[in-house]
């Protein structure tokens, strides 16, 4: 394999997983995106980033973006050249909207877009290279194809469908606090083990979530219920717990975005969502909320160069 262009860009969007009982195997893809522009060089490293997370994130190999166009370049066989990497970062970081998965597939579609023969890197290759570096599909399936996905992991690989749904089902809107979580200290906070009483309800619910997505949107708010991880985080967000917990008292679908502490509502009146989110927080300004939308395309690359 050959490096065949000299340029690439990509549009990825952000995520929410679990969507409430769909732990690790549910997500969608948000209508908030990264820009990615990458352009092979004779040799060194220059990356410019501007928005979210530009004052934090490295610019040396450790890159997750560059660390994942390596890892595809290597996979397609295609030889390691120089990197100079442009990124506008929209998606928050460390706030449970799938930033880490978004830079790993732009990665990998940035090196697809690059080598001779993009089928070195077909969807599969990337879902399955991307899984590896976040450990889950759950996010990197939806930023990928966009929609509302379901995956597992079958004899060590990575698979994943989009959900058809029904017309109108979701208008999701996203109440982000200026407080960050670590994906590695939300899950810190979950027990080793459930009890089965637990584990059955929330199974229950995730098969009414595939129902309710696809047929019936009235019943988002039963079929959000979770009983495995959203209020065992409670002690690492406590704000965005009990904002979820009053927000479904007041029948909205609401659920902790991925790891947290950002609340996802599924669909629900905005104005209304506003007035309440208002009252019930101690300090609203600290928190932005957006009717983002659902990305129904997923991360899309495009030839610059």
């Amino acid at each position: 394999m050959r490096i065949g262009r000299r340029s690439a860009a990509v549009r990825v969007p952000a995520t929410s997983a679990n969507l409430g009982p769909g732990f690790d195997a549910m997500g969608l893809a948000l209508g908030l995106h990264d820009d990615l522009e990458v352009e092979a060089v004779a040799g060194g490293l220059e990356i410019e980033v501007s928005g979210e997370g530009a004052q934090d994130v490295p610019r040396t190999e450790d890159h997750l973006v560059v660390r994942a166009l390596r890892i595809g370049l290597d996979h397609a066989g295609a030889p390691q050249v120089g990197v100079r990497l442009r990124t506008r970062n929209r998606i928050p970081h460390g706030r449970g909207m799938g930033s880490s998965a978004a830079a790993a597939v732009a990665g990998l579609l940035l090196a697809r877009g690059l080598i001779a023969d993009p089928e070195g890197l077909d969807d599969q290759a990337v879902l399955s290279l991307a899984t590896a570096i976040e450990g889950h599909p759950d996010n990197a399936a939806p930023a990928l194809l966009g929609g509302v996905t379901l995956s597992w992991m079958q004899q060590d690989v990575p698979r994943t469908v989009r959900l058809a749904l029904a017309e109108g089902a979701l208008d999701p809107i996203v109440l982000r606090p200026e407080a960050t979580l670590s994906t590695a200290k939300a899950r810190s906070l979950l027990p080793a083990e459930v009890p089965h009483a637990d584990a059955a309800f929330t199974a229950g619910r995730a098969a009414l979530l595939v129902h309710a997505l696809a047929t019936d949107p009235s019943l988002l708010l039963p079929a959000t219920e979770d009983r495995l991880h959203q209020e065992q985080r409670a002690p690492g967000m406590p704000q965005s717990v009990e904002l979820m917990r009053v927000l479904r008292s007041e029948g909205f679908p609401a659920v902790i975005s991925g790891a947290g502490p950002t609340v996802l509502v599924l669909a629900g009146d905005h104005d209304r969502l506003s007035s309440l989110v208002r009252r019930v927080v101690d300090r609203p300004e600290q928190w932005r909320l957006a009717r983002v939308g659902l990305d129904t395309t997923g991360a899309a690359s495009a030839v610059v160069g």
